[in-house]
């Protein structure tokens, strides 16, 4: 039986950037949709409430005079610097306390699995990767993966791969191991020509003492399922495979929906769900099932975030849920009481095709493919790998 760990309590929820579109009441759905199916419930899964990180655990990817910012800001209208307050990322009372739970709850998950009490552990509030180690970035204050990644690290850990999913770069945690060749960092994101933060290119690849420590597939606007996943099969198992990671962390925000407002791929929860359960399949190929996972971005707060994750709890913690599994009237009840400008969904599939060809190189590639080979040809022959071979 698989031991699963779910990082939750509702203090969580006290990460509020106030009128934004990180609104924690995506969190809240999606807690309330799992307890609809008794995810929380299942055989060898356990409940934990978080602690707060210390001011040492921030710091270990964090500066001191950041943290110290952080913790003044809110009781200075006017403060400056630091990344902080403005419209990305609004000061608000608690600031600091709320940003270190979601931390801490993070460290929780990672160090559970890392000791072996469990097989996989999620914080599905944490996944805050654009935070910096002093400025914050992209409606993220502390980078709750950098920091457990880096506890890990300081516990003996000797390779760890982080694979970011988010329709934005993950650029706080490639940041943050740039030049560590203990940690890979994966990111399928879309273009940063089109997309904020405006890095992730594929010849990113790893500061000078780490070559080929960080991968970027960089995705056309309009990337559908099929396409992604092609795009994931053709890149991910691959190095993954080759690196041999101890442990796998994941960033599972859920923006690349198709009806996500803030960016342009067009996948479905099943596509999404399809990548979940890719990454469980890799974790237990190679770690030993040992998979850390975290929520992150998501901003089509009813219609997507919740079943998204909701399908990544069912990954977590056993069995998928079936695609066409009716959503309780009394989760649609509370969806719209909540959000009664949106409509809520009724079943736990957008009817998405995943059933995606597998990459080849081509004469002609397509633009999906030209992005493919850009990141293969940037990075698998630093891992001893073909770029054109498909096997590889």
């Amino acid at each position: 039986m698989t031991r699963s760990l779910v990082v939750w309590d509702e203090s969580l929820l006290a990460y509020d950037l106030g009128e934004h579109p990180l609104d924690p009441v995506r969190v809240r759905l999606t807690m309330a949709l799992a307890n609809a199916y008794h995810l929380l419930e299942r055989p060898g899964v356990t409940v934990r409430k978080p602690t707060a990180a210390t001011d040492e655990e921030l710091g270990l990817v964090h500066r001191a005079d950041y943290i110290a910012a952080v913790k003044a800001a809110p009781d200075d209208f006017f403060f400056q610097g630091f990344g902080l307050n403005t419209s990305d990322n609004p000061v608000f009372d608690g600031m600091h306390e709320a940003s270190a739970l979601i931390a801490g709850a993070t460290l929780t998950a990672a160090r559970a699995v890392w000791a072996g009490e469990q097989d996989r552990a999620v914080n599905i509030a944490g996944g805050l990767h654009h935070a910096m180690p002093a400025r914050a970035s992209g409606f993220c204050v502390y980078n709750d993966p950098a920091i457990a990644i880096a506890d890990l690290l300081a516990k003996g850990a000797e390779r760890i791969a982080y694979v970011d999913i988010d329709v934005h770069h993950g650029d706080g945690v490639q940041t943050a191991f740039y030049d560590d060749p203990r940690v890979l960092t994966i990111s399928l994101h879309e273009t940063p020509i089109a997309l904020f933060p405006g890095t992730g290119f594929p010849e990113e690849t790893g500061g000078p003492n780490a070559e080929g420590s960080a991968v970027n597939v960089a995705l056309p606007p309009g990337t559908n399922d099929r396409d992604w996943l092609r795009a994931f099969h053709a890149v991910v198992p691959g190095l993954l495979r080759a690196f041999q990671p101890q442990v796998l962390f994941t960033q599972c925000g859920a923006d690349p929906h198709r009806l996500d407002p803030l960016a342009d791929l067009r996948l479905s929860v099943d596509g999404q769900r399809a990548a979940y359960h890719a990454l469980r399949d890799l974790a237990e190929e190679l770690c030993d099932g040992r998979w850390i996972a975290t929520g992150g971005g998501g901003y089509a707060l009813v219609e997507a975030v919740p079943r998204a994750w909701t399908h990544l709890l069912a990954t977590i913690t056993g069995d998928q849920l079936d695609p066409a599994t009716l959503i309780p009237r009394e989760w649609i009840d509370l969806a719209e009481s909540l959000c009664p400008e949106r409509v809520a969904p009724q079943r736990m599939t957008d009817d998405g095709d995943v059933r995606y060809v597998p990459w080849v190189p081509e004469a002609e590639p397509t633009p999906l493919d030209r992005a493919i080979l850009a990141t293969r040809k940037a990075v698998f022959p630093l891992h001893g790998l073909d770029p054109y071979d498909p096997r590889d």
